[in-house]
């Protein structure tokens, strides 16, 4: 079975740090696509930063590049989001999520852990 379950969030001030975890369980991470997707109550879900399988491929959100750093660690089947200058934009739920694909624009996140709620405050 597998399990995604997600860690780290908070509130803080604009300016300020968290690192977000997501523990994997059930499958390898480095086998799929693994990321970060944040989601406003009445806004579209928003993909904020996606590792690729086996680490080959980063994306980034507008929005969050030079701020935020996605990182996995294989051996923990743990992949981090390192969310620095934190800004009352980013407040929002963040979902872990992963997913097989043959490329990123075919990725189908099948997976989604339960949540984190990150708030900044200005």
């Amino acid at each position: 079975q597998v399990q995604l379950v997600e860690s780290g969030g908070g509130s803080v001030q604009s300016g300020g740090s968290l690192r977000l975890s997501c523990a994997a369980s059930g499958y390898a991470s480095n086998s799929h696509y693994m990321g970060w997707i944040r989601q406003v109550p009445g806004k579209e879900r928003e993909e904020v930063a996606i590792r690729g399988s086996s680490d080959l491929f980063t994306y980034y959100h507008d929005s969050v590049k030079g701020r935020f750093t996605i990182s996995r660690d294989s051996a923990k089947n743990t992949v981090y989001l390192y969310m620095n200058n934190l800004k009352p934009e980013d407040t929002a739920m963040y979902y872990c999520a992963a997913g097989l694909g043959t490329t990123y624009v075919q990725v189908q996140f099948t997976y989604w852990g339960q949540g984190t709620q990150v708030t900044v405050s200005s």
